[in-house]
């Protein structure tokens, strides 16, 4: 890997992981300082960081993380809470006893870390369980759908973990649940409770983002 393609890798993993917050100014000669560079390959990353919308440049600022665009995030969460919650379903049939304890082992893991309190690493063992259930929908169209609004939502971000420590935990409880729906072969109930779990995020960032009641 070279120095252009390592300090792009590293800055976008800071970002994805919440390291680097939202907003947070990014001074280029900072940076290049620290990653033990020049100036030029981490500019050119923050632009390709840019065109990906994780980075904005600002008159008389300069580089800054990409704030979040909550409106957009809710509405894409929103979509893909309905098409999550009918992949799990398709996908119940189709799990063997295998694939269920390979899903309570990741699970496990996962408890594991939300009390270690590492988003980033969460937040790649929460793509791992849901793209293995994913894995055994037989609805390809279905799945082209979810794959295309996670791409947009990629964009905005895929998870509020970084931003929404507790939703981590929370999460775990949920999942255990969920693999016991699983469990049961009830559709109707799966996919109640998938789309039920993924909008437990964005409520959880509602409630965070809103003033309290008088």
């Amino acid at each position: 890997m070279n120095k252009q393609e390592r300090t792009y890798t590293v800055l976008r993993d800071r970002i994805h992981s919440g390291a680097f917050a939202p907003r947070a100014r990014l001074n280029i000669d900072a940076l290049a300082r620290e990653l033990g560079v020049s100036a030029i390959p981490v500019r050119e990353a923050l632009r390709r960081l840019e065109a990906e919308g994780w980075v904005k440049f600002q008159p008389n600022v300069g580089a800054i993380v990409a704030p979040v665009d909550a409106t957009a995030w809710e509405q894409q969460m929103v979509a893909v809470a309905i098409l999550e919650g009918a992949a799990t379903a398709y996908a119940a049939a189709h799990l063997t006893p295998s694939d269920l304890a390979g899903l309570k082992a990741l699970a496990a893991e996962m408890e594991l870390v939300a009390a270690e309190g590492d988003p980033g690493e969460f937040s790649r063992l929460n793509r791992r369980l849901h793209a293995a259930i994913f894995a055994h929908c037989a609805n390809e169209y279905l799945i082209e759908l979810l794959d295309q609004t996670n791409r947009r939502l990629d964009r905005i971000r895929d998870t509020m973990f970084a931003y929404l420590p507790q939703r981590a935990k929370a999460a775990t409880g949920e999942h255990a649940r969920l693999i016991e729906l699983l469990e049961s072969g009830d559709s109707a109930e799966i996919e109640r409770y998938a789309r039920w779990h993924k909008l437990q995020t964005v409520e959880a960032y509602r409630a965070t983002h809103q003033p309290p009641a008088d």
